[in-house]
């Protein structure tokens, strides 16, 4: 989901207006999608995002800065040396393609000024940032080489070619019969597939709105349409092209770009203009098309920070290898718990070994000794061995299982407890939201022997804290965003009469009512517990199982991995979180 080019029409107006004739004064990489220009302007500082991350690829202002790593990436250092310092001349679209040009003016050898263009692919999944100087690449940020592509390169030196021109038409400029004459062409042709193939710019949103505009379904075909339905079109395209150009207008007060949400914050559709044609949809509206897509950022999860993905498929993997060797050892287990059967055939060898000579039979049947009933048993023998060795052999083999009982038991626990430690650090990165959480897990997975790396140097960033919240009567609640931070809060920060939950038998995080000591109202109870819920692995599900005590009754084994506890004089909640009233708290701590 991300934005078409005709809402981008809008979009680079607004840019425009914000950033023209700005210097460059720092260029960041926050993570390998995101590049961040910091631009100032007399009396006023903005911040350019610009993300080709898939889900949402796009450019707009930022109103808060994003972390970065220590050391910045190549592509970041490439732009520094570049167009740092640098003033923008201008941003512009190409035709009403997805596609943004910004030019700026920079001083090269002998003070001559000139001109390098950062181009901005946004489409999808072959999104781009590419910085280009006379028609040729100086870098990108994805390089793409023969193996990688068939139809198109993008690596530097090479002659940077814009998308050829579309015969279709741009519904800003041109005259609306012409337009019309491109919907009527094909009869056999979907509505909205023909306002797609007459308009420049449009995607499935603009096309779909218009239908719904002109009062027509988007599956109708155009032979079934009518003058009247003609018109109707006509008369849809010239109000969503009004709309569009009011858009990112700042001088107009009113909300104009719009996010359309489905359940669960699930994002439907995204426009620089009202929509209307989802009227089930929550609508979100916006001053300025760059508020609407920092929010649909964070819907989407478009930002991710630099290690967490990487962490995420490192647990998950390890957590699957842990997860198949634990159905191996019930297997074993399985196996093993056939010991005593080895024990009778042996006793019972022993009893009849003198009815039977060697190396005749392939097995035996004889009454088993130890069936009150009289039942027989049958015993299967190894010809090669003596009767005697047959009965060694038995009890050999029930020696070896008994004892395969206890070590598998042993490798279960360990098995278990370690899929435990693994869905902990799972939900520590669904937490975490800044660099020096990251780090914690880093350095954590490394201590566990989960990474062969070197640990992470401590840098200049803001240092990790736990989530901070604060209840409606005042108290303070403390919420562990990592197993490092979990210890630390419960150990450390906690005093020893405050009250300490968890999610029961669920990893999840360590949440800490700084009450002191005093009764704990009802309402406290509950919203700690609902914090509780919603920061760990069954968030989302109902009928949590939250576990509460004093600090004082929680303690830590020698030797246990991080994050581990053991509890008494504890009692059970079973909490169905409200999302809805548990917003107003989330929001009080915004990282």
């Amino acid at each position: 989901m991300s934005l078409d080019g005709f809402s981008m029409h809008p979009l680079t107006r607004e840019l425009h207006t914000a950033l023209a004739g700005g210097r460059i004064d720092k260029i960041t990489q926050p993570n390998k999608q995101s590049i961040i220009l910091s631009v100032r302007q007399p009396g006023q500082n903005f911040l350019l995002h610009i993300s080709i991350n898939s889900q949402n690829p796009s450019a707009h202002l930022l109103e808060k800065n994003l972390e970065n790593p220590p050391e910045p990436p190549v592509f970041c250092m490439v732009l520094r040396k570049q167009i740092e310092t640098g003033r923008i001349a201008q941003v512009r679209q190409h035709g009403l393609d997805r596609l943004l040009l910004i030019d700026i003016d920079s001083l090269a050898a002998g003070g001559r000024i000139v001109t390098k263009t950062l181009v901005l692919e946004l489409m999808g999944k072959y999104s781009n940032i590419i910085l280009v100087q006379d028609g040729i690449i100086i870098d990108a940020l994805r390089k793409i080489g023969a193996n990688s592509s068939r139809v198109r390169t993008v690596l530097p030196g090479q002659t940077y070619e814009l998308p050829p021109g579309q015969e279709k038409k741009d519904l800003f400029t041109d005259d609306s019969a012409a337009i019309m004459a491109i919907v009527r062409k094909d009869p056999a042709l979907r509505l909205d597939k023909a306002l797609l193939a007459a308009c420049m710019g449009f995607g499935p949103v603009s096309a779909k709105e218009v239908c719904f505009s002109a009062g027509l379904a988007p599956s109708m075909r155009i032979e079934a349409l009518d003058e009247a339905d003609f018109k109707a079109v006509e008369n849809a395209l010239q109000e969503i092209r009004e709309s569009a150009l009011h858009a990112g207008d700042a001088s107009a007060p009113e909300d104009k770009a719009v996010l359309l949400l489905g359940e669960n914050q699930k994002v439907l559709a995204m426009a620089a203009f009202p929509l209307h044609y989802l009227p089930e949809a929550a609508v979100l509206t916006f001053p300025t098309i760059s508020a609407m897509l920092e929010k649909a950022d964070s819907l989407l999860g478009s930002y991710v920070l630099p290690d967490k993905d990487r962490f995420r498929k490192l647990v998950k993997n390890e957590k699957n290898r842990a997860e198949n060797k634990l159905t191996k050892l019930d297997e074993e287990i399985a196996a093993a718990e056939n010991a005593e059967e080895f024990k009778v055939r042996g006793d019972n060898l022993m009893t009849y070994q003198y009815q039977f000579k060697d190396r005749e039979d392939a097995s035996v049947t004889v009454p088993n000794i130890y069936s009150e009933t009289g039942e027989t048993i049958t015993i299967p023998l190894d010809q090669r061995l003596t009767l005697v060795e047959n009965m060694q052999a038995c009890y050999k083999k029930y020696d070896k299982l008994k004892r395969a009982q206890e070590l598998l038991q042993v490798q279960r626990r360990e098995c278990e407890a370690n899929i435990a430690y693994l869905e902990s650090i799972e939900a520590s990165l669904l937490a975490s939201s800044s660099l020096a959480e990251i780090a914690e897990i880093h350095n954590e997975l490394i201590a566990a022997g989960y990474l062969r790396e070197k640990p992470k140097k401590k840098n200049n960033d803001k240092p990790a804290r736990p989530f901070h919240f604060r209840a409606p009567d005042g108290t303070d609640i403390l919420v562990g965003k990592n197993n490092y931070q979990n210890d630390k809060l419960t150990f450390k920060t906690a005093r020893y009469n405050d009250t300490w939950f968890h999610t029961k038998d669920i990893p999840g995080s360590h949440v800490v009512l700084q009450n002191g000591g005093t009764e704990p109202s009802e309402e406290d109870i509950l919203i700690a517990a609902s914090l509780a819920a919603h920061f760990s692995k069954a968030r989302g599900s109902s009928k949590i199982p939250v576990d509460y005590t004093e600090i004082r009754y929680v303690k830590k084994p020698s030797g246990s991995k991080p994050g581990f506890v053991i509890f008494t004089n504890q009692k059970t909640l079973y909490i169905t979180p409200d999302e809805a009233k548990l917003a107003p708290i989330l929001a009080q701590d915004p990282s």
